[in-house]
């Protein structure tokens, strides 16, 4: 379990729009696995169109504490939109200030919203990839949410959680293998 003042689930929404779709989805889902797994506080919420940009070297002391609020984190959803049939270049920059296994211990969900069926494997062939480079485990499948179901991404947000949350719940209890 989570030790007290660390937050249980942090979501990261790549999507470069504030106040996007796939921003209102992760936070849904973030919240919603926060309650289902019975993780101690409230899930913290990291959008990246509000953070300090452009990222790079002059950005890492105002992005400090985000960075630190993803690498404390026992359970991490990472969401973008679909770009070019991968992620968004925001959460790539982003993610590129995390040192090598930042994310080791944590259980990470890819979250990925579609324009196109098409585009579903970009999750398994892209984001699912990045998120092992760093360390996380990911256990369960993709969460891929197409533009047509996001007309409600709150209760897109938590029907996944659902499905979810059998797979995450033993691991959470039990911590992830090494």
């Amino acid at each position: 379990m989570s030790a007290p003042g660390r937050p249980g689930v942090v979501t990261v929404s790549g999507n470069p729009r504030p106040g996007s779709r796939t921003t209102r989805l992760a936070v849904a889902l973030g919240d919603a696995l926060q309650e289902a797994l019975r993780l101690p506080g409230a899930a913290q919420h990291l959008e990246l169109a509000t953070l300090p940009a452009p990222f790079g070297a002059d950005a890492g002391a105002a992005l400090a504490e985000p960075l630190a609020a993803l690498r404390s984190a026992r359970v991490a959803v990472i969401a973008t939109p679909t770009y070019k049939a991968s992620y968004t270049g925001l959460l790539k920059a982003f993610v590129d200030l995390l040192p090598p296994a930042a994310l080791a211990g944590m259980l990470a969900v890819p979250v990925l919203t579609l324009g196109a069926p098409g585009h579903t494997l970009a999750a398994e062939v892209h984001l699912r990839p990045l998120l092992h480079e760093l360390g996380a485990t990911t256990p369960t499948a993709a969460v891929t949410v197409l533009d047509a179901e996001l007309a409600d991404p709150e209760a897109a947000g938590r029907a996944w959680a659902e499905r979810l949350v059998p797979s995450l719940r033993p691991l959470v209890t039990e911590g992830v293998p090494a």
